[in-house]
């Protein structure tokens, strides 16, 4: 097995702006975020039912299950996209995850 012409490509340098890099990196923390959020949720709501305590309901622990679903879809779109198309695929991230955090634990 001959290693001629091995690592003769470069990688290509990434084209996007600081700004579009770091708006990525922010919702990628978010969509992260929410996920960890929605487990912690799931797991209060089972031993809340298992204890006979009061915990979150069932529309909550949907609430957090789609917008995981709906942030985790988006970070991964957001980051396969480059320029524009990553910024729009992250404000849904940011969107989603602040409508979670209004209805859910704020009112």
């Amino acid at each position: 097995m001959s290693l001629d012409g091995f690592g003769d490509q470069r990688r290509r340098r990434s084209s996007d702006l600081w700004a579009v890099r770091v708006l990525r990196g922010l919702s990628g923390v978010v969509a992260g975020g929410v996920v960890v959020l929605t487990l912690v949720v799931v797991g209060v709501a089972y031993l809340a039912s298992n204890r006979d305590f009061p915990g979150p309901g069932r529309e909550s622990v949907a609430a957090h299950v789609v917008a995981s679903v709906v942030v985790v879809a988006a970070q991964v779109l957001a980051d396969r996209r480059r320029g524009a198309g990553a910024v729009l695929a992250s404000a849904p991230v940011l969107v989603v995850t602040g409508l979670l955090l209004w209805t859910q634990w704020w009112m």
